[in-house]
This record gives C-alpha cells, sequence and structure tokens, in this order.
C-alpha cells in the first residue's frame, strides 16, 4: 500500500485548495497522485476525484432521511463510511500501487479532536500497510490575534493526540496574513511555538476575567511541548515543495527510491514491489539526520517574502516570469526557424528521389 495523508482542519482552512495545489505540484514533478474525497456535503470539488465518498453516502440525503441538522449528519456519514470501510477498502485497491493518496476529510473539527468513527478508519488503513501524515491546517490570521492563537494551540493539540499519527500542524493562506492586521512578535514565535508567556499582557487587555485560566491553558500546551507549525502559501511553489519534504520526512516516504533508481550491488532486486518495500540505505542517514533545506526552509524567509518584503518580492518575481517568457519566446522562435530551415531541404530531397 502507497503513502499518503489525511488533510484535516477547520472549515475554510484551504484542505481543498490544498489538495487541488498538491495534485499539481505531483503532476508537475511526475508523481502518480490520486485524492480521496470523505466530505460528503463538498459538491464543487476543485481536484480530479479518484474516490468520492458521495457515491455511497450524501449529507443532504441523510439529513432528509433522519431530520438531522449538518454537524448531525456528517457524524452519522462517518458513522456509515467505518461501518461500510470494505466499499473504502476496495475502491482503494483499484488505484496504481504507486500513488501517492491524500484522504480529504470534512471540516467539521470535532471528527480529528474527539469523535471515533474517523480515527478507526485511519486505524484501519495504517493495519492494511497504508504509511500516512496527518495534516493539519489552520487558517493563518489567527496569530494576529492572541486568544484565537491559543485557541488554535489547544485545537492542534487535541487533533495530534487522538489521530495518533505523524502530524505536521500548517499555517495556510499565509500569504494573506498582513491583510488581518499586524504581529505582535515575529511570525517564528507561533511558528516554534517559543515562551507563551509572552501573550499575557495580550491576553489580559483582550479578556481580564479569564487571565488565570488563559496561562493555565498556555501552560498546559508548553507542558506536552509537542506542537509546531510549518507555513503554506499554496500558490507558491517554494512553499509547497518544503511542505512536501517535511510530510515525505514525516511519512518515510524520502527514504524510498524510485523504479529506476539501482540497487546497491548483490542485493535482492526489489524493483517490482511497491514503493512502501523497496528498501534504500542510501538516503538514510543523510535525510534523517540532516536538516530540511530550501528557499522556505528558514521561517524567517517566509516572513521577509511575505510579511516584511512583500512588495518587493513580488515586483522581482514578476521581473524573473517576464525573462522566463521571453526565453520561451525565444525558444520558439528557434525551433519555427528550424522547421523553416528544414522544409525546402525536405521537400528537394523528396523531389531528388527515384
Amino acid at each position: 500500500m502507497p503513502f499518503g495523508e489525511v488533510v484535516c482542519g477547520s472549515p475554510g482552512s484551504g484542505k481543498s485548495t490544498y489538495c487541488y495545489g498538491k495534485h499539481q505540484l505531483f503532476t508537475a514533478l511526475n508523481r502518480p497522485i490520486s485524492i480521496v474525497n470523505l466530505d460528503p456535503a463538498n459538491d464543487n470539488i476543485p481536484y480530479p476525484c479518484a474516490i468520492d465518498i458521495s457515491s455511497l453516502i450524501k449529507l443532504e440525503d441523510v439529513m432528509n432521511e433522519f431530520g438531522l441538522g449538518p454537524n448531525g449528519g456528517m457524524l452519522y456519514c462517518m458513522e456509515y463510511l467505518e461501518a461500510n470501510y470494505d466499499w473504502l477498502e476496495d475502491r482503494l485497491k483499484e488505484l496504481d500501487k504507486d500513488d501517492y493518496i491524500l484522504f480529504d476529510l470534512p471540516g467539521q473539527v470535532e471528527l480529528s479532536t474527539n469523535h471515533p468513527s474517523v480515527k478507526n478508519i485511519i486505524r484501519r488503513l495504517t493495519k492494511s500497510g497504508f504509511r500516512l501524515a496527518a495534516v493539519h491546517l489552520c487558517d493563518a490570521h489567527y496569530v494576529t490575534d492572541a486568544s484565537k492563537y491559543v485557541s488554535v494551540l489547544m485545537l492542534s493539540l487535541r487533533a495530534m493526540l487522538h489521530l495518533e499519527l505523524p502530524h505536521i500542524n500548517v499555517f495556510s493562506k499565509v500569504d494573506l496574513i498582513t491583510q488581518y492586521g499586524d504581529l505582535d512578535f515575529n511570525l517564528d514565535f507561533y511558528t516554534e511555538v517559543q515562551d507563551l508567556s509572552y501573550l499575557e499582557n495580550l491576553l489580559n487587555q483582550q479578556s481580564p476575567r479569564y487571565a488565570a485560566l488563559n496561562m493555565q491553558i498556555c501552560s498546559l500546551i508548553e507542558d506536552y511541548g509537542l506542537v509546531g507549525f510549518e507555513t503554506l502559501a499554496v500558490e507558491d511553489k517554494e512553499s509547497m515543495l518544503h511542505l512536501t519534504r517535511v510530510i515525505d520526512k514525516a511519512t518515510g516516504c524520502v527514504f524510498v527510491p524510485p523504479p529506476t533508481v539501482g540497487q546497491p550491488p548483490d542485493t535482492v532486486d526489489a524493483s517490482h514491489l511497491p514503493s512502501t518495500q523497496r528498501p534504500n540505505l542510501y538516503s538514510l542517514m543523510t535525510s534523517a539526520a540532516g536538516q530540511i533545506k530550501g528557499p522556505r526552509s528558514d521561517v524567517r524567509d517566509v516572513q521577509e517574502r511575505w510579511i516584511d518584503a512583500r512588495d518587493d518580492y513580488d515586483a522581482w518575481e514578476k521581473a524573473q516570469w517576464r525573462k522566463e517568457g521571453l526565453k520561451v519566446q525565444e525558444e520558439a522562435a528557434r525551433q519555427k526557424a528550424k522547421i523553416r530551415e528544414r522544409t525546402p531541404s525536405a521537400k528537394l530531397a523528396e523531389q531528388t528521389k527515384p
């Protein structure tokens, strides 16, 4: 069975957009990918969907038949999927064995924080051989408000403890963060979840009545020491590539070589096996022990790109796009010129044939 991701997060955090961006990225990289939509209320799916839960059950039908609201109907749909797990298993077996699988979950946060159905489905997937990571998307504008930021920390921690998977928390839409206000601290304070006591004054200003409770919540988060965040701007190629490297390292996909790569001498040929079963000792130490390097691997670079000097970077990128466009036009002109040059000689060769 292949590697994959369980994409979760609150409504509007950008899950479907992320899945679409991931599909575009992997297609450009020639990495096979399939997306599984597990949201029965998602009618406008932007990405090509390999498996759609709506062919099994629809939220609207459940609400009409049982008189449930949207949240209750969604819980019923997930429980129905758990009871009919064989349907999902059979559809997954029809996919290519080397496909990278994305599971797009509904936006109801209780499904990834306390309701057992999704957890049980994930557990059965991992038992069948899937190597999954949970990618929890949170809207980046929450960092502009101290109380909302603390609530996101609690939500992320609860999801980590509940799903029991390699877990990557992500601040999505980081390119839009300046539209919601200024940051009280540098971005790395929020992504690395540093000393939360610095939030005390901000929390006291917003809700002085609950100051003691707020600080106890911050202490709880720090005691676990589990929560940290990556950043994501879906339309930025470097941001998507960096997040992909982080996820590949969490799932172990980075250690698996493609079938075209040769194996060390005197070893058993495993090129015919699925990607999860092919050994790769070459990248084990370098990938496991080394740091992830790239243009968006340092959060300080992310802050400079999207917050401190966004206009300058935008102008520079536009200039690079113009240069790239001119190169493409020049190359196309060269190809046309070559075709024109070859055409008369080709005609002459045809005429001189006996």
